[in-house]
């Protein structure tokens, strides 16, 4: 089972270019989404979408997150609910994780292929679009990623030794706009 957190950025996007062509099967593309984002992020999903269909592969799930309650809670509601910025303005990341890390994992946990895989004592791999020239967030990751029972991390923009300039160029030849 393999899954790809997709951001909707040129390393996601190349990434994915870069998975067609290397003939590494996709299973599922997750985007969470916080509620917030450009409107152009949200315009370009629509045009991958398309692509995605183009080659044969799945298209875009789109994942938010959820209180108890099920209701939807988007960042913006959280920082007028609280009366805060996001946490990235005090130089934390919570909001990465309770935005975009916990609507995939909480997708995953009831989407019946990963929990196949789980059952078969597998992990399910998670492809992560950090492109060659952000080692140090890969570095960032590797303790967290050793101790993961449910995943297993792969990044191949790093392990093709894409830079940012290599993304751009796959996004171009594949003809979609950066």
């Amino acid at each position: 089972m393999n899954v790809v957190g997709y951001g909707g950025g040129t390393d996601s996007t190349a990434m994915l270019i870069g998975l067609w062509k290397n003939h590494i099967p996709v299973d599922l593309i997750l985007f969470a989404d916080p509620g917030g984002e450009q409107p152009h992020t949200y315009a370009y999903l629509e045009i991958m979408d398309r692509w995605l269909k183009e080659h044969d592969m799945p298209p875009i799930t789109r994942v938010w997150y959820q209180e108890k309650s099920g209701q939807r809670l988007t960042l913006e509601q959280e920082c007028l609910r609280s009366g805060t910025l996001p946490s990235i303005a005090y130089g934390r990341k919570s909001c990465s994780l309770k935005h975009k890390v916990a609507p995939q994992e909480r997708f995953c946990n009831q989407y019946q292929p990963c929990l196949d895989t789980w059952t078969r004592g597998e992990k399910v791999v998670k492809f992560i679009g950090y492109d060659a020239g952000e080692e140090r967030r890969r570095q960032g990751a590797v303790a967290h990623d050793l101790l993961d029972k449910k995943y297993q991390k792969q990044y191949p923009l790093m392990d093709w030794g894409w830079r940012r300039t290599d993304c751009i160029q796959a996004i171009q030849s594949a003809g979609l706009p950066l």
